[in-house]
């Protein structure tokens, strides 16, 4: 189908252009949204008849946009997720996620206006595109994270991404210390304490090794006896 764009397009054109495009994507975006018209005789008339009015009325938004995007542009948004260990998101962060935290900070956007070529699905500091206007596009900043305190550990350029599973690795020897502050044990009987948790598994395969040999000395008496 040909249409006039009413506005810039972009990767399509400048307003006023006469370009071919497909059939669902002019009737599903383009003509019901008024950023074009279908190019017949009647419509390319209308257009110049109402060019100057167009060009007004895109300059006008296009200001309204750059005053916006001298306020948006750059800012850091947090957004709060719970998370696996390896930082693989327990869901994920959409563009209309994204659209609500901007409105909910003061700066009304639609989803469609958030560049997002697929949902975020691990912490961290991603850079996400807003078109605010043809010509005008901001840079903002999702800080995804599990906390706020880790937010701003993250936004400080620190990895917080394997901490989880460095707290479950020391969460048995958290645990002697505490049994033995609540017996009233001294220092030095809670530090052997937890060697003894550190020690367990070498102990347990020297009690293995202990059992195959006691089993191999019965069955080498019995074959004895045998004998």
């Amino acid at each position: 189908m040909q249409v006039v764009l009413l506005e810039r397009i972009a990767k399509l054109g400048q307003m006023g252009d006469v370009v071919t495009v497909k059939d669902g994507y002019a009737r599903n975006f383009l003509l019901p949204q008024g950023k074009a018209l279908r190019a017949n005789k009647s419509n390319l008339e209308r257009f110049e008849q109402d060019r100057a009015q167009l060009e007004a009325r895109n300059l006008e938004r296009k200001q309204d946009a750059e005053a916006v995007n001298a306020k948006l542009d750059g800012q850091t948004f947090v957004v709060i997720r719970s998370s696996g260990d390896t930082g693989q998101l327990y869901g994920s962060v959409s563009p209309r996620d994204i659209s609500d935290l901007l409105s909910e900070g003061g700066f009304d956007t639609a989803r469609n206006q958030v560049v997002l070529s697929q949902p975020i699905k691990n912490l961290g500091l991603h850079t996400v595109a807003v078109n605010l206007h043809p010509e005008v596009t901001s840079s903002v900043i999702v800080n995804v994270a599990r906390t706020l305190d880790e937010a701003e550990r993250q936004a400080a350029g620190e990895d917080v991404t394997g901490e989880q599973q460095e707290d479950e690795d020391t969460m048995d020897l958290d645990a002697v210390f505490e049994e033995g502050a609540k017996a009233d044990l001294s220092e030095e009987d809670t530090e052997e304490a937890a060697d003894e948790v550190a020690e367990a598994p070498a102990e347990e395969a020297e009690t293995e090794e202990v059992s195959e040999e006691t089993a191999d000395s019965e069955d080498d008496m019995e074959e004895a006896s045998k004998d």
